[in-house]
Order: C-alpha cells, then structure tokens, then sequence
C-alpha cells in the first residue's frame, strides 16, 4: 500500500513540475537570458534537475557515490552551468514572477490591494576566504557579525499567495570586510554589473531590485518593509517610482519629520498629542511630511500599542496620507509573507545547505532556482486551495451538482416513503399511483418545477 502511495505522490509532482514548465515556457524564458548551448546537453534538462533534485532523497555527490545517478549529463557540465558569468538571473526570476503574477490575476479582484515586500536575510557561509565575494555582514536578528551574504529578495503579494521577484546576494559596501577574493570583469559586462550591484549599500539595492520588477511590468501600489529601510530618502525614492510605501519606523532623534511647520523627532510627535484611550486599534495618527534633499511629500504616521508591553508603542508610517489608520496596519500585516518565505527556503527548499561552490555566479544562479523552486509550489498551493483555478467547468459542475443533489435526495425520501406504506398498509397499484399524485399536487411550486424538470 505504501508503494502505491509513493508512486501516486511521485507521479503527482512530475505532473506538476512538467505542466509548470510547459506552461511558462521556461527554455524560452532560459534563452531569453542567455542561458543556453550550442551543442550537447540542452540547458533545459540541467535546470530541470537542479529545481527537482530537492525532491529527491540523494543530493547529486551521493547521487554518484552510490551509482544512482541517471542524466546525460556529467559533473562538470552541470557545474559550468552554474558557474556561467552570461547568464541574467536576475531577469530570469522577474520574468517568471511575471508570468506567475499574470495567471493569478484573474483570481484576484480589482479591489485587491496588491504589494511588494522587501527584505534581506543571512545567507551564512561557514568560510569566506575562498568565496568570491564572502564578506562579514551584520545579522539582524543575532545582532552581531557573521560570515557570508545579506540575501536582499522582493517579493510580490495579492495578500494570499506570495511570489518571488528577484534577489542580490549583497556582500560588504567597505573593503576591509570583503574576506573573499573578487574576479575582475569589465564594468559592462553582466558580470560586473552583478557584481557592483553586490556591493552597493542594501537601501540603493532595493530600488534597483524594484526599478526592474516595474519595468518588466510586473503591477504594485505600495512597498512594504520593516525599519532597516525606512529612512526618508529611500521613502521618497519610492514614491518617485510611482508607488506608495508602508514601513515600521525608528524612534531615532535624528531622523526629523515636518509636524506643524517645525521639524522634530518621532518621540517629540508622540509626546505632544492626546493619545486615543480603551481599545482603540491604534494609539495615535498624525499627518506629516517627510523632507530630504528639498523634496517633500505628505506622510501619514500611525503609532499602535506594543502587544508584547503594554507600556510601549510600534510607529508605521504611509506615504499616502489619504488611506485610514486600519487599512494601514492591515495592509503591514502581509509583510510577514516575507518572514514564512524565507523560512520556508531555509528549511525546506535547502537554500542554504545545498550548494557549496565558491563561485559568485553559481551562488546567484542557485538562489534562483530556489526562487523557481518556492514559486512552483506556491502556484500549486494556490490551485489546491482556490478553486476558480478549475475555470469554467467549476461554475458548470456546481450548478450540476445542485440540480442532482436536490432530484436525487428528494427520490430517496420519496421511494422510502412509499416502501413504508406498502409495507403497513395492504393497498392497490391504483391506490398508490392516487395517493402520489396528491402529494405531488401538494407540493410548492418550485419543488413541482424541479421535479419536471428532473424528469
């Protein structure tokens, strides 16, 4: 039996990984990023491998350990694969995430607020000096030093499913912290443009990251994401880029907003306000105005109590001053899809553990198959759940299922009723074809329709 069970699950996930590809064309998806051969293995079996080798039992060294390696392909050529200085990742995620966005919009109402997350999370390494690019970066959450990536990802959301854009593995913006070697390339090429884009500082990354979701054509109305980010000047990028943005804010005396015509800080603000009392969903909601390099644009700033200690307070803030103080912190709320999704990568995907090589390149084409790998099964988590996917035929099977379910049920009541009276009373064919004409005649309307109409 458990054999059986094995073989429909295996049979289920090529099923699914065989209609995602077919359906979203990723060989075109994988020319049109330049990822492609003259001659020998198609690029199409090796990235397929790569993206459904998670599935299996066995990574690939004790896949050839243990003689069960079965590809066309050898060690080598699956390495220089990844290890391809040509080959845009970057584009290649943003297009996919497309593609998967666009199939999820017709279950999605034009009222739905949809948004980009953006994040970075460790992507540790337990030594540097080989890994090109390796450097110490601080861990938020340790909030100490540790050796690897800052893994900055944006993600998209309609509030229900979660999708991968792109990433950048950021190394260290100062020399003395990059312990890893560095290939030279030209500037122009996409290999140094990766490059330079890993050493940029994490606020710059992020508007790049979300600059190519936009021009791809990928649709948001606001940018969600936690205090590291939330400095005024990447708020007001933001905004140039035609998107508003709702982030949890520092309660740093430096950082100044406009309040009233005098610039102060958010401690300041909060201190010369009424606060709301009982249970409020929100302490405090003032309108500011957030200045940098002379560029203003018109803010609104929500404080709510900390659940964790009633004495304290959590600020947010929205660059959109019309939307209420309960859309904003509802609206927050899906900036921890991030949170579930890197967690997920980490502990089931094997972002982390998997690939050990110490090329930059085959670190960044890694992660995007991982990014692949979450946006397979978040499409298929959403199919199994919503049940619009079906289409037509399910509008067309629930309104048969109605018709049949009230026939069928009424017959079983009505065939059980006239068993009982043949049963304890002695009467005649004729007697009983009288008897259900009168209960048929007594019956409503609508139940004499849908009877006829069974019939």
């Amino acid at each position: 039996m458990s054999i059986v069970s094995q073989n429909q699950q295996e049979e289920e996930l090529f099923n699914a990984i065989s209609g995602f590809f077919k359906k979203f064309k990723i060989g075109d998806l994988l020319r049109k990023c330049n990822a492609y051969k003259q001659k020998g293995v198609p690029v199409l079996d090796i990235f397929k491998y790569k993206l459904c080798n998670i599935f299996s039992d066995r990574s690939m060294y004790m896949q050839m350990k243990t003689k069960s390696f079965k590809e066309s392909f050898s060690k080598n050529t699956f390495y220089r694969f990844l290890d391809s200085a040509k080959t845009n990742w970057l584009r290649f995620t943003t297009l996919l995430s497309k593609k998967v966005i666009d199939s999820l919009e017709p279950l999605t109402s034009d009222d739905r607020i949809n948004a980009f997350i953006i994040d970075d999370s460790l992507f540790e390494r337990t030594s540097c000096k080989k890994t090109e690019l390796g450097a110490k970066v601080f861990d938020h959450c340790d909030r100490r030093y540790k050796k690897g990536f800052r893994l900055l990802s944006l993600l998209w959301t309609d509030g229900n499913t979660a999708v991968p854009v792109n990433s950048c593995l950021l190394s260290s913006t100062q020399d003395k912290n990059v312990l890893g070697p560095e290939t030279s390339f030209d500037g122009r090429s996409l290999a140094g443009q990766r490059r330079k884009l890993s050493r940029m500082k994490g606020t710059k990354a992020m508007i790049e990251l979300i600059s190519k979701a936009l021009s791809t054509g990928i649709k948001a109305e606001y940018v969600l994401f936690d205090t590291w980010f939330s400095s005024p000047a990447q708020l007001i990028d933001i905004k140039q880029l035609g998107l508003y943005a709702i982030a949890m804010i520092r309660k740093s005396p430096k950082i100044r907003y406009i309040y009233n015509g005098e610039k102060l800080n958010l401690n300041k603000i909060y201190g010369m306000n009424k606060k709301r009392r009982g249970r409020s969903k929100y302490l405090l909601s003032v309108n500011v105005e957030i200045e940098k390099d002379g560029i203003r644009i018109p803010a609104k700033i929500v404080c709510v109590r900390n659940k964790k200690n009633r004495k304290d307070w959590v600020p947010f803030i929205c660059t959109n001053p019309e939307l209420s103080e309960e859309e904003i912190i509802r609206i927050y709320g899906k900036r921890w899809q991030i949170e579930v999704f890197f967690k997920t990568c980490k502990s089931m995907l094997n972002l982390v553990g998997e690939c050990h090589s110490l090329s930059y390149d085959a670190l960044t084409a890694h992660v995007a198959i991982v990014f692949s790998r979450y946006m397979l099964l978040a499409l298929t988590g959403r199919q199994n759940q919503d049940l619009r996917t079906m289409g037509e035929i399910f509008f067309f099977l629930t309104d048969e299922l109605a018709d049949i379910t009230f026939a069928y049920s009424f017959g079983i009541i009505l065939q059980a009723m006239i068993d009982s009276i043949r049963k304890h009373f002695r009467i005649t064919d004729e007697q009983m074809q009288e008897f259900i004409n009168d209960f048929y005649l007594g019956l409503p309307e609508y139940m004499q329709a849908a009877l006829a109409n069974a019939a």
